[in-house]
């Protein structure tokens, strides 16, 4: 894509914990060329950082690390926006329950007001996707401060009629296309998405000619992306 100044690509990417072609989810990434990768299900696991390191490499990106706690999410920066402060913060579940959390990035770009992003994946479970929401949402704020730049991507694991949804509708914007995401193959459900303050400019979407052998052989997911102006 043209970098221009201020034009920044995020996408948003769930891996299935690496399970599929990890080489093919890199060839997408790297076809695709973010300067933001939110990401959902990669290895959370004891020694799995060297495995989620290897495909920030691969992917031609950055990792800041430290991600264990996060539900298996995180968030890669391509060094075009220079260095990002990241946590990586757990979630309460019921006992038995898949581990949830989430990720967040403050980036500090130059001559302009920061920008914090947040990468989710949210429970099968309506109540809990509900509770995690306001829960991401009070701190994603509290980080974006009186700027109040936000980003939040990932795999909301519910439609637009979802409770989960129409919360972090209240507060921001769609700004992903609307084509279905899931399942790779023959997709039929809209879950993951990219949602922006409304201070930050959408620009007009890029359709990217991704090579469809590598998209259905990386993740049962499709990434989504989108370029602003910030």
């Amino acid at each position: 894509m043209s970098h221009e100044p201020g034009r920044l690509r995020v996408a948003s990417y769930n891996t299935r914990d690496f399970l599929d072609d990890r080489h093919a989810a890199a060839r997408v990434v790297r076809r695709i060329d973010p300067d933001i990768l939110c990401l959902q299900e990669v290895p959370r696991r004891l020694f799995s950082s060297a495995r989620v390191r290897r495909f920030a490499t691969d992917c031609g990106l950055t990792w800041a690390g430290g991600h264990r706690g996060s539900g298996g999410t995180t968030i890669f920066t391509s060094t075009r926006v220079g260095p990002a402060t990241t946590w990586h913060h757990r979630l309460t579940v019921a006992i038995l329950m898949r581990t949830r959390g989430y990720a967040v990035a403050r980036l500090d770009l130059d001559g302009r007001p920061p920008l914090v992003v947040a990468s989710v994946h949210l429970s099968l479970h309506a109540g809990e996707r509900h509770a995690h929401t306001r829960t991401i949402l009070t701190r994603l704020l509290t980080a974006a401060g009186e700027e109040g730049r936000t980003i939040l991507a990932g795999d909301l694991n519910e439609f637009d009629t979802g409770s989960a949804w129409r919360l972090i509708g209240s507060r921001m914007d769609l700004v992903s296309p609307t084509a279905p995401t899931f399942p790779t193959r023959r997709p039929r459900a809209l879950l993951d998405v990219i949602f922006a303050s409304s201070d930050l400019t959408v620009l007009p979407h890029t359709d990217i000619d991704l090579d469809e052998d590598d998209v259905r052989a990386a993740s049962d997911h499709r990434p989504v992306w989108v370029d602003l102006l910030v």
